[in-house]
């Protein structure tokens, strides 16, 4: 699913309190890869394709983002996490279009709600679930 939504050049809309768990707000999709960026290092591009995608925004918050027209990318502080993201990547790209397919014109979660959800798992007053 997050293969299709990197096809789509769409980034995943956080729809509901299970994403806003994982990730804080929706999960950017890279711009497209110009030409010249094609010619070069392709591999090094990729890279500078999520670093550009993350210029305003915590890659710690959002430890993934998919690549316009390839795939998924997920991080971690070592490879187990890395897998963990990359399976709760999948979960969320999943829910996100059964969702958007049930209910094509479902507006994002509410800021208030991605907070708290995100927030008391993550923030520095965290409480809630673990880690």
């Amino acid at each position: 699913y997050a293969t299709a939504w990197a096809q789509a050049q769409q980034p995943i809309p956080c729809y509901g309190t299970t994403h806003a768990d994982y990730a804080y707000g929706d999960i950017p999709v890279t711009a497209v890869m110009s030409d010249e960026q094609i010619k070069r290092d392709y591999e090094e591009e990729t890279g500078v394709q999520i670093t550009d995608c993350f210029k305003d925004r915590s890659p710690v918050e959002t430890p993934m983002c998919i690549i316009a027209g390839h795939a998924p990318f997920t991080w971690g502080k070592d490879a187990a996490q890395s897998v963990y993201h990359a399976v709760i990547l999948e979960e969320m790209a999943k829910m996100a279009y059964l969702t958007r397919t049930l209910r094509p014109d479902v507006q994002p979660l509410k800021q208030a709600i991605i907070d708290k959800h995100y927030l008391r798992k993550h923030g520095k007053n965290a409480y809630y679930g673990q880690n």
